[in-house]
């Protein structure tokens, strides 16, 4: 007993340096007066048997900022780390912003408080700091998370993504979540929600990276009192759908030449080319060291020379695109994308 106490106090003690050193402007406000860390940790592709541990080691060295998604398939054990380090007295629930998303087959207005609780129930939390829109695109109602038909096709359902943000606005009412906002929409698609919206998304979560610099979409977000989060900041470089010829970020010679110059990773490299542009990063890892490093961006800053030339190396890129995936509210290929 008197050991785990050492222990836990140790633990204590190294996440209250962290916090102490990573509290200076680390935060952005909502539109809603709530604070969301700058710098996350994402969970996409973190398989449940090594989400936990990341999840603790993420907390343990400073993090308050855990995404997560009901499609990943890991919210159980995401939960489970928060949780303990909540019973380990090393964070309260306040401490903590967790981010969750409604996946596409919960779009209709009456399944979206069901989908919430769910989340809610799987992460053993009483309320979700934001919950996102994953995506606009909907797809059939149901427990499968990618119906198709007999050809391989998904199967859309014909919801407006406007009639299930304004479901969402209700859960903001009954204090299931703190905050809500979108994901993966256009520009257009978003002012089709702030036309009808009582409650203004708070968030909009995006790919971005020095590959597809988003600068029309992050202004346009700006204008409207949208905070912009990063997802994919290292260009997703093991997405399930990655081929041998695709473009490799990590290892572009402008980001190696900047992070070999600054005497980091190429890593913290871009997860800093968001966060001096003012945009929410989650970097995903379940590696404990890399989990480490890249918390030590918030350290640094890039010099406007570094950041011409990342921002230079924009393309339109996509590493997360889902080109395949036919549906009239496609947000980059279908009805409402936006002009080129």
């Amino acid at each position: 007993m008197i050991n785990r106490a050492i222990a836990q106090f140790l633990s204590f003690i190294r996440t209250r340096q962290y916090s102490v050193m990573a509290s200076a402007n680390k935060y952005v406000d909502l539109p809603n007066g709530k604070k969301m860390p700058i710098l996350g940790l994402g969970t996409w592709k973190s398989p449940a048997e090594k989400v936990t541990e990341a999840v603790k080691v993420a907390i343990d060295a400073g993090y308050r900022h855990i995404d997560c998604a009901h499609v990943y398939g890991n919210e159980v054990a995401v939960g489970a780390a928060i949780n303990a380090k909540i019973e380990e007295n090393v964070v309260t629930r306040e401490d903590l912003f967790v981010t969750s998303k409604l996946w596409n087959t919960m779009h209709h207005p009456d399944d979206v408080r069901g989908a919430c609780e769910e989340t809610l129930k799987n992460l053993n939390l009483s309320y979700i700091d934001l919950y996102l829109i994953h995506w606009p695109m909907a797809y059939k109602r149901g427990k499968e998370m990618f119906p198709k038909d007999e050809n391989g096709k998904f199967i859309p359902a014909d919801i407006d993504y406007v009639d299930t943000y304004l479901a969402m606005e209700k859960l903001v009412a009954d204090g299931l979540c703190k905050s809500i906002g979108l994901s993966n929409f256009s520009a257009k698609m978003i002012k089709r929600v702030l036309e009808k919206a009582s409650v203004p998304p708070a968030n909009h979560q995006v790919e971005l990276h020095p590959y597809l610099t988003q600068e029309k979409l992050v202004s346009f977000c700006k204008e409207n009192n949208i905070i912009v989060t990063a997802y994919s900041p290292l260009g997703s470089p093991d997405r399930p759908w990655v081929k041998d010829d695709d473009p490799n970020l990590m290892q572009d010679p402008v980001v190696k030449d900047i992070a070999k110059k600054r005497g980091k990773s190429e890593a913290q490299i871009l997860i800093r080319f968001a966060l001096d542009r003012g945009i929410i990063c989650i970097p995903k890892s379940v590696t404990p060291a890399y989990i480490r490093a890249n918390f030590e961006a918030l350290n640094f800053e890039l010099s406007p020379d570094d950041m011409k030339q990342l921002m230079d190396l924009n393309t339109g890129y996509r590493g997360c695109g889902l080109e395949w995936v036919s549906h009239r509210q496609h947000p980059f290929s279908g009805e409402e994308r936006d002009e080129e």
